[in-house]
């Protein structure tokens, strides 16, 4: 899976990216030129909590990632997990996943 890792990046997505919320997670999505391989990036923010509470948000982020079938070309994707997203499951995660990128047009 192709992920998202400079800090440029991160901000073109967030600067030009369309967003969605939910409960369960938010997203920034930008469309890119064709051809472009996706790419997908996963972040939990210092204050959901510790180390191990993050790394948890993002286990599940990617496993919904997986599931919904990211990355998708031409389409670069921050998932970004809120407090709900530790005590839900892969598949929630990844029907809320998947009804945001069809809100956001993707």
């Amino acid at each position: 899976m192709r992920t998202i890792k400079s800090r440029g990046d991160f901000e073109r997505v967030f600067s030009r990216g369309r967003r969605q919320s939910d409960a369960l997670l938010r997203i920034r999505v930008m469309t890119c030129d064709e051809g472009h391989p996706g790419r997908v990036a996963f972040v939990a923010a210092k204050r959901l909590g510790n180390a191990v509470y993050r790394n948890r948000c993002k286990r599940i982020l990617r496993e919904a990632a997986r599931e919904v079938g990211l990355p998708l070309e031409g389409h670069d994707v921050i998932l970004l997990s809120t407090p709900a997203t530790h005590d839900s499951s892969p598949k929630q995660v990844a029907g809320a996943l998947g009804r945001l990128l069809k809100r956001a047009g993707v």
